[in-house]
């Protein structure tokens, strides 16, 4: 009879995959086995494995030159990095060795553009596309740049009263761009996003203002769909729109030459994820192109701003599960040594999967558990995964092992990083004061082997209570 947790998983996926495979019982993330990782640092433990950055802007690079190749698509990719996804150095600086560009949403974001070019880690060629609603210090920092000499800095105006403080703080010829306020989907609760310029003010707006400014070219339009790049009649239709409003915009505006289509491709948050990249790649390409050429414009520069693609997928967060509580019949609780609001936020602000897995006892029977965090709030619990409305896990205890004896149960997330360290205040005060988790970096060496850094220890009392006051 197969009722070992390892005969659950491959009967129910293709099985191992790319990232994870079993030995002996435990778990392989990329090649590293994970069991080794936590005798060295413990749990709770959050891990970024670097490599898969990389890999992440060379597979998008590649999609988007291939697209292009297919279709005579005659214009450049640039790739750039959302730096709101994450904003650890140790991701900048891993996403920067791949001739990339950045997208930034705040004033603090150029202040760590700075910090990188002090290190040498880039130089003043690089694109900055400024995105978000500029407060004033946000725009100061925007002219800091360009007026030393970051010709390559653009703020995308997200209303209209941006480019008169632009035009005040700026004293040297800048490139601009205009984000468009795309219609949200159907089911939104609301029809326009509140960010960028409405579809029949930018015409308008560039003939009064900007056309008549010397100071300013209008280089890129831009625009982002909250759903992301997906295959279905909206995004098709919202891509139409703008890539309309670009070839009007076009005829009456000679240095127009980019379009930037922010980010939106997903990361795999299940083992029975189903994606297609390489067709959707292709099939904005293929639009983009069939549209420009039916208008008789030039096919644009292509920016894109993929944030939870070039990070998410190399992160992971790594619990002990501390006992089990059966509270009723049906419902059985594994506890674990941390808390999902603090390390996980999205897990209880969005409902958020992930992919879950247990790093040992694939040998052992399973059972359907649900999972509780140490917060005294009812939200801190995990009871279902993105392919199913349940979760299954090995069992804690074998009859054939004595008590003592007993291993421990460990689970991880994967696929966890992006945007869960800023949205949960990385350093800062958690719920119920539980600590954050110690912090590790993964490399590979040239040898092939991994190297693990740690990057930060666990949140100490002291740190908490002098930020309290005390």
């Amino acid at each position: 009879m197969k009722n070992k947790y390892i005969d659950l998983v491959e009967q129910s996926f293709d099985f191992p995959q790319d990232e994870f495979r079993v030995e002996d019982g435990e778990l392989y993330f990329h090649d590293i086995p994970i069991m080794d990782i936590i005798e060295q640092y413990g749990t709770p433990l959050k891990i970024t494995y670097l490599p898969k950055i990389s890999s992440q802007i060379q597979r998008a690079k590649r999609m988007f030159n291939v697209a292009m190749a297919k279709v005579d698509y005659n214009a450049d990719y640039n790739y750039c990095y959302c730096t709101k996804s994450s904003h650890f150095s140790f991701v900048l600086e891993e996403a920067l060795k791949n001739d990339i560009h950045i997208e930034t949403s705040s004033a603090f974001d150029l202040n760590l553009i700075g910090s990188l070019h002090e290190k040498g880690v880039i130089d003043n060629n690089l694109y900055i596309i400024c995105n978000g609603f500029k407060k004033p210090l946000y725009i100061e920092n925007i002219a800091n740049l360009i007026n030393s000499g970051w010709k390559n800095t653009i703020p995308v105006l997200d209303n209209m009263q941006e480019f008169e403080e632009l035009n005040d703080a700026i004293t040297e010829s800048c490139k601009i761009g205009i984000r468009i306020a795309a219609e949200e989907e159907p089911k939104f609760e609301f029809y326009t996003s509140r960010l960028g310029i409405r579809y029949s003010d930018i015409i308008p707006f560039y003939e009064n203002k900007i056309k008549q400014n010397k100071k300013f070219s209008l280089k890129m339009l831009h625009f982002f769909i909250n759903t992301g790049i997906r295959d279905n009649a909206y995004y098709w239709n919202e891509l139409s729109k703008c890539v309309s409003v670009y070839c009007d915009l076009k005829n009456i505006c000679p240095e127009l030459d980019s379009l930037n289509i922010g980010g939106g491709f997903p990361i795999k948050n299940s083992l029975a994820f189903d994606y297609d990249y390489e067709y959707m790649a292709e099939e904005v390409i293929a639009q983009i192109k069939s549209i420009c050429s039916q208008r008789g414009v030039q096919e644009p520069n292509i920016f894109t701003e993929f944030g939870s693609f070039t990070v998410g997928e190399s992160g992971a967060v790594i619990y002990q599960v501390l006992d089990q509580k059966q509270q009723n019949d049906r419902e059985r609780w594994y506890m674990v040594d941390s808390s999902f609001m603090t390390t996980l936020p999205d897990t209880w602000g969005i409902k958020q999967r992930f992919i879950l897995l247990p790093i040992n006892k694939w040998n052992s029977e399973y059972q359907r558990v649900f999972l509780g965090g140490l917060t005294c709030d009812s939200q801190d619990y995990y009871n279902a995964e993105a392919h199913a409305n349940a979760v299954f896990l090995p069992t804690l205890n074998s009859p054939s092992v004595d008590e003592e004896e007993q291993e421990p149960l460990y689970i991880g997330f994967f696929h966890t990083g992006a945007y869960q360290e800023s949205v949960g205040g990385y350093g800062g005060i958690q719920h119920c004061l539980q600590p954050a988790p110690k912090h590790i970096t993964i490399d590979v060496d040239e040898n092939g082997d991994y190297v693990t850094r740690l990057f930060s220890k666990e949140q100490t009392y002291k740190s908490m209570l002098k930020i309290l006051g005390y």
